[in-house]
């Protein structure tokens, strides 16, 4: 029998957690001892992934998850208030959720069924769903996207890339991009970004006095300098995670911003990867796509998604634009490696999914969803106003369904605390984003209005 070495710490999963014994195993220390090897059983000589053990502590939402867990065995009859993860709430119109249950109903057909399609996206569609969806000139999901999505900015339909939900995707991208590259991310930023990159090996060691990865360059966004990085200072790196609008801060970049971080990525031969995912909730002029910049093209990857837009959180369906124009620095393009990642490591998204997403795009059912979406921005008003009245700034909210709240001088875990233990319900705090989220929560307007105005109401009570 081989017993685990000292160094390799656990057997379990880098997520799980002893703080919750009722969800995950409790914590092993894999030490040469006979009472060890009785409670142990067997352990490979298979070394762990020497990644996995840099990453710190668990992800950041299974750990909200762990401390909402325990938050309920303690008080099983509070009312929790879940304002935290981004999990949308409204139901997905009819509209689309009728088309996915005729697409899965037509596999019960010998007409209707289909098996594996194409891992880029399924390319051709039934006459019947042609009809369906009024869409008779068009190919598929990835035209469509093309042509309703990015209309009039120059995307091509075989450079979209239909995936499970840009979370997937980002991975895929790391997978593509590989470990030698060197990336920036802002600051706060969507945890994946940062996670994945040290699971591939770019990010170096954790340097606990900064809170940051050695190799990973942070491009502070905060109100001082309306939340986009100072680009003079920022040091050239080949690839930038740009998020807008912004997850956790809420903030979308304006059309001036985003021409200068496509400049400096020309400039610096930089490849942009531009996270759109919440860009239907944009409500001024900023824009929508980093394909709305001139020269986009050749620097940048876009990534978006169902999930936010359309309620798909659980359906599971996004994609990922990569243009023909964008070529690495021998001049062969992204696309055929990306293409390539693809077909290795995905099978395609669900055809019902892709049913749902072409529905999502209609005329009727872009009009449905649009209804959901301003449903969202009047609860994150009702968050925006509730902690704006307690004399506290708040940023975000205009053009995503997330307030950033600013608590001056506190610790923004010791602020979530306790509003979970004090008002029964939870945020997110803000240094689970990154060192430059510290000082700060996220609050999410995915909730039912009922909850939002009660939350409100906890809030104010609390922290009048």
């Amino acid at each position: 029998m081989y017993l685990c070495p000292p160094s390799s710490r656990y057997c379990m999963p880098h997520a799980a957690s002893s703080r919750h014994p009722k969800l995950y195993l409790s914590r092993v220390i894999c030490n040469a001892t006979s009472e060890d090897k009785a409670r142990l059983g067997h352990c490979t000589k298979v070394p762990r992934n020497v990644n996995m053990e840099s990453l710190k502590n668990g992800y950041l939402f299974p750990e909200i998850s762990i401390r909402e867990a325990e938050h309920i065995e303690k008080y099983p009859h509070a009312k929790l208030i879940k304002l935290g993860i981004g999990d949308t709430t409204r139901p997905i119109p009819h509209v689309i959720t009728s088309a996915m249950a005729q697409k899965a109903l037509a596999l019960s057909t010998d007409i209707g069924y289909t098996g594996y399609g194409d891992e880029q996206g399924n390319k051709l569609l039934s006459a019947l769903e042609l009809l369906r969806f009024d869409l008779a000139s068009v190919k598929d999901l990835r035209e469509v996207i093309a042509n309703v999505v990015y209309k009039d900015k120059g995307v091509k339909w075989d450079e979209v890339f239909i995936s499970d939900g840009a979370q997937c995707d980002i991975s895929r991208l790391q997978l593509l991009l590989g470990s030698e590259v060197t990336i920036a991310v802002q600051d706060p930023t969507f945890p994946a970004y940062v996670d994945s990159s040290i699971i591939v090996g770019q990010a170096g060691k954790f340097q606990e006095e900064t809170g940051k990865y050695q190799n990973i360059v942070y491009m502070r966004s905060c109100p001082e300098n309306d939340f986009f990085p100072d680009l003079t200072t920022t040091p050239q790196t080949d690839v930038i995670f740009f998020c807008s609008p912004n997850n956790p801060t809420g903030t979308a970049a304006s059309r001036p911003q985003l021409e200068r971080l496509v400049e400096f990525a020309k400039a610096n031969g930089s490849i942009i990867v531009h996270d759109s995912a919440y860009s239907s909730y944009i409500s001024d002029e900023s824009p929508r796509s980093i394909f709305e910049i001139p020269g986009a093209n050749e620097v940048a990857i876009e990534i978006s998604s169902f999930s936010k837009f359309a309620g798909f959180t659980g359906v599971r369906l996004g994609w990922t634009v990569v243009p023909k124009e964008l070529k690495y620095s021998n001049g062969f393009p992204v696309m055929k490696d990306f293409n390539r990642i693809v077909c290795t490591c995905f099978n395609g998204a669900s055809s019902i999914a892709q049913a749902g997403g072409l529905a999502c795009l209609s005329a009727d059912g872009c009009q449905a969803l649009c209804r959901s979406i301003d449903y969202y921005h009047e609860n994150v008003d009702i968050i925006v106003d509730a902690f704006t009245s307690l004399g506290l700034k708040v940023y975000g909210g205009k053009n995503a369904p997330y307030a950033w709240v600013h608590f001056p001088g506190r610790s923004s875990w010791e602020v979530f605390d306790e509003i979970l233990e004090r008002a029964h319900v939870v945020t997110v705090p803000g240094a689970g984003f990154g060192p430059g989220g510290e000082g700060y929560i996220r609050v999410s307007a995915f909730g039912r209005r009922e909850s939002m105005l009660e939350a409100s109401r906890r809030l104010k009570s609390l922290l009048k």
